[in-house]
């Protein structure tokens, strides 16, 4: 049996989702979670086999969710289930090590087999995912934030809105949401929460 764990804050979401796998032989559905901590707590109490991995989610997305959960198991298998096939959502699941990328609207059966290749060690990506990746790995070595887009970057993990970067740089708030933007796609990141831990995790901040 192979036993998956749902994680989505829709509640409409994990129903279909359950109500379809669990017609499926071999599959067992072992828990549901509504954001991305209670996923997290989940994984490692129930010990899944498969982990159907939504992004956005409260209180931890799915990105950071499943970099929690494969530190603690590599031998999870993560895949995420989701609406968002932009650059910010694809690479950084990608890396965090989600091991397999649908979206949504994927038929119920190739839902299915899925999660049976990714059981298996292989890795499923929807058509635009595959392309947002291929694009990745041809493109150019992205540049490195510039001087300013750090001290950006240190007030945004040090908590402070966009107003008060402003204010404490001597700019604009439409300047600060620039900054933050191409901080956020020369990092490969999806949002400033992870900006803030990108920060903390490499000791720019104390």
């Amino acid at each position: 049996m192979i036993r998956i764990l749902i994680c989505d804050d829709h509640e409409i979401v994990r129903r279909g989702l359950r109500s379809y796998l669990e017609t499926e032989p071999g599959f067992e559905i072992v828990g549901e979670a509504a954001d991305g901590e209670e996923t997290v707590r989940m994984s490692g109490e129930l010990r899944p086999d498969v982990i159907l991995m939504d992004l956005v989610m409260p209180r931890l997305d799915g990105v950071e969710a499943t970099r929690r959960i494969l530190a603690e198991r590599p031998d999870a298998c993560v895949i995420v289930l989701t609406s968002y096939t932009d650059d910010n959502k694809v690479i950084p699941a990608l890396k965090a090590g989600a091991r397999s990328y649908m979206l949504k609207d994927v038929a119920a059966e190739e839902l299915g087999e899925t999660v049976r290749r990714a059981y298996k060690g292989e890795s499923v990506l929807h058509p635009v995912a595959a392309q947002r990746v291929l694009r990745e790995m041809t493109a150019p070595k992205g540049e490195e934030p510039t001087e300013r887009e750090l001290e950006v970057l240190l007030l945004v993990a040090q908590g402070l809105s966009n107003a008060e970067i402003g204010a404490r740089l001597f700019i604009t708030e439409r300047t600060v949401k620039a900054h933050i933007t191409s901080l956020l796609a020369k990092l490969n990141l999806s949002d400033r929460t992870q900006l803030a831990i990108y920060a903390h995790t490499r000791g720019l901040v104390k």
